[in-house]
């Protein structure tokens, strides 16, 4: 079934709080790095913001993941 856009946007804010949490950063050091408002950021985490592939390219460079670490439990088809 194929994921809502409300859906997509809690399990990528999801994963992103759970690696930066992982790597023992705050929202504020990881907005700092990803050069974002950490207000931003805390938003595209609760899944309140749908960001840009841009912004989800800043944030894997900032955290040190590959992009598909942010998408990780996120299925294209589920057939």
């Amino acid at each position: 079934m194929k994921l809502k856009k409300e859906e997509l946007v809690v399990l990528v804010g999801s994963n992103i709080r759970e690696i930066r949490k992982e790597k023992g950063l705050t929202i504020e050091k990881l907005a700092h790095e990803a050069e974002i408002e950490s207000k931003q950021l805390r938003r595209i985490e609760l899944g309140q913001i749908n960001t840009s592939i841009y912004q989800v390219y800043n944030l894997s460079y900032s955290l040190n993941v590959p992009m598909q670490d942010i998408f990780s439990n996120v299925q294209a088809n589920e057939n």
